[in-house]
């Protein structure tokens, strides 16, 4: 009985550095900068129409020319304007056009979500995150930014989960796989006029095109537990 307490106390004292490292990883290690244009963040992006959109002619920009974009500390406070917008490189070989502004009919309803695409490259921005993958002028081909919801303050600073995922398409099925190589955690694709949003909560939603911003998402709703501990 002592042999098997000397074991566990010895696998505690082996977990906890392993524990801590991971939380100070995820909540406290420093954020990238922000590399983007800053008139992504200080432009309106609800003032748009998301079924005009660029023609990827491979006549302007590349998607590496173009700095990497980045979720603003914990999340933007409205609704950003894109980051490809100067970009016309052509998609891929056997990726799918999933570009536009997105509303969830089933699943997660009422979510929203804008898909830009530019040769390899992949922004997803929604409730206060801007996702962007791929290849960029600035940093690496993951998202490498935050999950978007505060788990706790001290303070007056926020804190939010760091996240890091890369993006394949794969049978015309965008997977997105954390920290680029591990698992796939999201996947989205074409199902006739819809776009699929799977995520790895088991959720499944299903969405319609819009051409404009729903009022109620220019401003993101706050998301988290918002613990406030000191």
């Amino acid at each position: 009985m002592r042999a098997l307490f000397r074991w566990i106390t010895r696998g505690l004292v082996l977990l906890l550095p392993i524990i801590g490292g991971l939380i100070w990883l995820i909540f406290f290690s420093a954020r990238p900068a922000l590399t983007m244009d800053a008139a992504v963040l200080s432009g309106d992006g609800s003032a748009l129409n998301y079924c005009e959109l660029p023609l990827l002619d491979n006549s302007g920009k590349r998607a590496i020319d173009i700095p990497k974009g980045n979720t603003p500390g914990c999340g933007y406070t409205r609704f950003p304007m894109p980051i490809l917008s100067e970009c016309t490189e052509s998609l891929p070989a056997g990726a799918a056009d999933i570009r536009g502004l997105w509303r969830g009919i089933s699943g997660k309803v009422g979510h929203v979500e804008r898909v830009e695409q530019c040769g390899e490259r992949v922004v997803v921005t929604s409730s206060g995150i801007i996702h962007d993958m791929g290849p960029n002028a600035t940093a690496g081909l993951t998202s490498n930014d935050t999950e978007g919801g505060v788990y706790f303050t001290l303070g007056d600073s926020q804190y939010c989960p760091r996240t890091s995922a890369g993006v394949r398409w794969e049978q015309a099925v965008l997977n997105f796989r954390l920290l680029g190589w591990g698992p796939v955690v999201v996947q989205r694709y074409l199902d006739g006029d819809h776009l699929v949003w799977a995520y790895a909560d088991g959720s499944t939603t299903r969405m319609e095109r819009l051409c404009t911003l729903p009022d109620a998402h220019i401003y993101p709703a706050p998301r988290g537990p918002r613990i406030k501990l000191f």
